[in-house]
């Protein structure tokens, strides 16, 4: 996220840190990087240590489901997967209501464009390692009743600040849209249940990897599930029903977080124009087609 979360200060942060995983910690400042979670960087004597993660708990996520996630992301960089960049232990730890996480710092950037070779090698090993135990199993993550719920909140009044018209504006323009993609995420959701799982990152692409002195890095193990392997083989553009299904989810959760995000009180601020840009990308863009049907 651009800009640090209200309700946390750096101090706070630091001090956590100083007594869960590095008691010589003198600074932790907050980095304006990533979408959906606050990132800080832990030092000692001006050397970052620490990447320090805040994770949000609600609907989605619970304290169980995600240190189950990051359980299974050590047990599989423990069995040998390299490119698993791991939190250390305690691997959460309750914090202002949500939860802190730590991995080793790394220096390194994010790709400029997806390495196809180098994201399959990863992908390939990743599936075919036997799923350790505990790691937390996919379910849809979309409800049926979704298309019934967006076109009940575009027929309220949205004044929660400047970008609420924008955003209720554009969802209002799609709703017949929202009512067909459910319709089909839900059909191919039921041929889903009968595939075979796998352990899933869920969001392989080129902003959760780092280029480093050891390799390419995958970060951000929240998201680890059993699924079938689609769940990361749409990053490499993948075709078949079930590449089209996790489009589906990718794009109805985006558009429902953002609604929600815009019927509440917002500043318009640099995250906030991001989001409202998201929402409108995931409505406008075209519908998923076969690779080979495509222009």
């Amino acid at each position: 996220m651009h800009e640090p979360p209200a309700h946390v200060g750096d101090q706070d942060v630091l001090d956590t840190v100083r007594a869960t995983w590095l008691p010589d910690a003198d600074t932790a400042t907050h980095l304006p990087v990533g979408f959906g979670a606050h990132h800080w960087a832990a030092s000692v004597a001006g050397e970052r240590r620490l990447f320090v993660t805040l994770d949000g708990l609600g609907d989605r996520r619970s304290t169980d489901s995600l240190t189950a996630a990051y359980r299974a992301a050590a047990t599989l960089a423990a069995d040998g997967l390299e490119f698993v960049h791991a939190s250390l232990p305690p691997l959460t730890v309750p914090f202002a209501d949500d939860l802190l996480s730590a991995t080793p710092w790394v220096d390194g950037h994010r790709p400029e464009r997806l390495d196809r070779e180098v994201t399959s090698t990863m992908l390939a090993r990743l599936h075919a390692t036997p799923p350790p135990e505990g790691t937390p199993r996919w379910r849809p993550l979309v409800g049926p009743d979704l298309a019934e719920d967006l076109a009940c909140r575009a027929r309220t009044t949205w004044d929660g600040g400047p970008f609420s018209a924008r955003a209720q504006a554009a969802l209002r323009s799609h709703l017949a849209a929202i009512d067909t993609w459910v319709t089909r995420y839900h059909r191919l959701a039921e041929e889903a249940a009968s595939r075979p799982v796998v352990p899933t990152h869920g969001e392989p692409d080129v902003h959760n990897q780092l280029l480093t002195d050891r390799g390419t890095l995958l970060v951000d193990w929240e998201s680890l599930q059993l699924a079938p392997a689609e769940r990361d083989l749409r990053a490499l553009d993948a075709g078949g029903p079930m590449t089209e299904m996790f489009d589906l989810e990718w794009r109805l959760d985006e558009v429902q977080q953002y609604a929600e995000r815009f019927q509440q009180p917002h500043t318009g601020g640099a995250d906030d124009l991001e989001a409202v840009e998201g929402l409108v990308e995931e409505l406008e863009r075209p519908d998923w087609h076969e690779p080979s049907d495509r222009p």
